[in-house]
């Protein structure tokens, strides 16, 4: 799963990684070495974009770096109350569940990251890794997103709200959790950003050259409590022997 990661370019950064414009209006959230639930975030769309009166023009598309509240709502909610428990996606059923299905379809972003965190379970205490690219380039996990409106006296305000989508954890990540946040690949970016193509489902696999690429490391239990915020979350520490991952059948043998 994915429920923190850390997020910490500017809109700027991100718009010059991705290809894209900055279309955030100075609402970007700051450097976020703690993301969670319910948070602001930044995530990558392309759109076809629209005329003065709402009617998109479809022989162009411009892609650009957005605020989007961490959470899916679906349009159909009653109210934003089940924001936090719609943070992640299944990539094996994101094309069949009502609440996501319309934006797998329709809606799809793509969610840079600095890395993401992950517990191991184990007995007792739960050992939080931090996994990242080795290079200082971001991660760009699939995500959905989906608009719900808000009723403000007369007016309507619209909440653009989004998911990640997760996969069955592959090479070194099963050491540490089952599931994993899909991340995609620069050559895929186009094709799951395509507003036109409402089929996904070749792309909801993991790239197995990109997460083999990853570094996974032992971080601070500080990172558990939100109130934590600073780049000391993604340092490493040290582990004692019984504290370490157990080993996998490759590195046994």
């Amino acid at each position: 799963m994915c429920g923190r990661y850390a997020s910490t370019k500017n809109p700027a950064l991100l718009a010059a990684e991705f290809d894209a414009v900055d279309g955030t209006e100075g609402e970007a959230p700051g450097p976020d070495y703690n993301v969670a639930p319910t948070k602001s975030v930044l995530a990558v769309v392309e759109r076809h974009p629209r005329d003065e009166e709402g009617n998109p023009d479809p022989g162009v598309t411009e892609r650009s770096v957005r605020v989007m509240r961490w959470g899916l709502v679906p349009h159909w909610a009653k109210d934003l109350s089940g924001a936090a428990k719609m943070i992640n996606a299944r990539s094996e059923s994101v094309l069949e569940k009502p609440a996501y299905r319309d934006s797998a379809a329709k809606r799809r972003c793509l969610i840079p990251a600095d890395g993401w965190y992950e517990w191991q379970p184990g007995e007792g205490r739960k050992q939080p890794y931090f996994i990242n690219p080795g290079d200082g380039s971001s991660l760009a996990m699939a995500g959905i997103w989906s608009v719900w409106w808000k009723q403000e006296g007369d007016e309507r305000k619209p909440i653009i709200t989004c998911a990640v989508l997760t996969t069955d954890a592959i090479g070194e990540m099963t050491q540490v959790h089952h599931r994993m946040p899909l991340v995609l690949p620069a050559d895929r970016w186009a094709a799951w950003l395509d507003p036109d193509s409402t089929d996904p489902k070749d792309l909801l696999v993991p790239d197995s050259d990109l997460v083999d690429a990853l570094e996974l490391r032992p971080v601070s239990m500080k990172v558990n409590s939100i109130k934590n915020n600073d780049p000391s979350l993604m340092a490493a520490v040290s582990l004692t022997d019984d504290e370490k991952p157990e080993p996998t059948l490759f590195e046994l043998s």
